[in-house]
């Protein structure tokens, strides 16, 4: 699989992509649109699949596609060759489109509607995952040769986004329930999954997940099952400044303990934000703005850009995610208390308020990092204004190197099952 050739909106580059400066000069030349825009390095996804592979050896990235299904993006990592986890048979469909094997697919929603369920057995994409009673008896008749992969609760203390009061069953008194009615039901159960939840800080809970994992595949094997696949879920970061390390010791070590790799199992995880929350800078320009008076003293100033929570900063509202705004403007400038809207007609617009920036006057750029993630797929063009557009980079010497590569057959789900 090729990686898509240079052209209008997709740059070859010879040198690391320094985003603010590429906004810099498009600033002092007037070259730029009235639309907000992305900059994406697709040389730091590539990066970040070095960095996963080097910091944990023994786990498989299945990419979430919900997190960011840019074409661009998924193609970069098919041709990588990352597995997928889909949770719909649109996503499953997208990235088929890509040439992505069934068997690098995990269908990672434990609620499943019929037709989906139904095209995922069409598709042969048999692995996924499962946490209820009646989702058992579902795949028993819609999909009764489906692999299935049980999900359990397990919360970190502190996330981003907490997943738990959503899916995922009790490890101690639901699961080894679904698995005897699994059983009874004559359904292939292949191991454990669990999601701590995405945006995790509290990484020791990764240990205590995995050991709680362990004594499900030990029970399971008691009632005549043989758990062949663990997955770790998500949770992972990924923003400039942030690293997986420690998160990393954690899984290693536990691992080691609890699944040593003498044992035939396989361990997945499903990062999202960590691939491509870093890769994508976004530059909004003001339209408008407002200074706020009270008793005839200057209090504050209100900036309208071109983006807003309807669009890419909906990752305020579903992702709690803060972001930062950047300016061109000299750092030694004189600081205004500031508060910047999207450029709809709801009050509810608001991209930050009481942030510290110098003064700015109409068609001036602010600039956000770390925007890759769960920002674009969610966007809409509320009140008529458009989405940003998105120009890629990447450069040669990782475009050469991917173009000559045929995607690994490492991320590869049933091992023979």
């Amino acid at each position: 699989m090729k990686l898509i050739e240079p052209s209008n909106n997709f740059h070859v580059i010879d040198e690391p992509l320094d985003a603010i400066d590429v906004i810099r000069q498009r600033s002092v030349s007037g070259n730029v649109d009235e639309e907000p825009l992305y900059l994406c390095d697709i040389s730091d996804i590539i990066n970040k699949h070095a960095i996963w592979k080097r910091s944990m050896p023994r786990v498989l990235p299945f990419y979430a596609v919900k997190c960011n299904d840019s074409p661009i993006v998924l193609q970069t990592l098919a041709t990588l060759g990352t597995g997928f986890d889909c949770a719909s048979k649109g996503e499953i469909a997208m990235v088929m489109n890509y040439g992505v094997a069934p068997q690098s697919i995990i269908y990672a929603n434990p609620t499943k509607p019929i037709s989906h369920l139904k095209f995922a057995a069409e598709m042969n994409v048999s692995v996924m995952t499962v946490d209820s009673e009646f989702e058992l008896l579902k795949i028993k008749k819609h999909y009764p040769d489906a692999k299935l992969i049980l999900r359990i609760r397990c919360d970190a203390k502190v996330s981003q986004c907490p997943l738990g009061e959503k899916y995922g069953c009790n490890p101690d008194t639901e699961a080894p329930e679904l698995i005897d009615l699994a059983m009874s039901l004559g359904l292939k159960v292949i191991g454990i999954s669990f999601h701590v939840g995405s945006g995790c800080m509290d990484p020791p809970v990764y240990a205590k997940a995995i050991q709680a994992a362990r004594k499900l595949f030990d029970f399971a094997a008691s009632v005549g099952y043989h758990f062949t696949l663990l997955d770790i879920g998500g949770g992972f970061p990924g923003d400039k400044d942030t690293d997986i390390n420690e998160i990393a010791s954690i899984v290693n070590r536990s691992i080691d303990l609890h699944f040593p790799s003498s044992d035939d199992v396989t361990i997945i995880a499903e990062p999202g934000r960590f691939y491509v929350s870093s890769a994508y800078t976004l530059a909004c320009r003001v339209h408008s703005k407002r200074e706020i008076h009270q008793n005839g003293k200057f209090k504050s100033v209100y900036y309208y850009i071109n983006d807003g929570v309807y669009g890419s900063f909906n990752c305020n509202l579903y992702d709690h995610k803060i972001v930062y705004p950047i300016t061109l403007k000299a750092t030694d400038e004189e600081l205004f208390k500031s508060t910047i809207w999207g450029p709809t007609c709801d009050a509810l617009d608001q991209v930050c308020e009481n942030v510290s920036l110098p003064q700015l006057n109409i068609d001036d750029f602010i600039i956000f990092e770390n925007m890759g993630a769960y920002t674009i797929p969610i966007a809409s063009p509320f009140n008529g204004f458009p989405l940003p557009k998105v120009e890629y980079y990447v450069q040669r010497k990782h475009l050469e190197d991917i173009n000559a590569t045929t995607a690994s057959h490492e991320y590869i789900l049933l091992r023979g099952n």
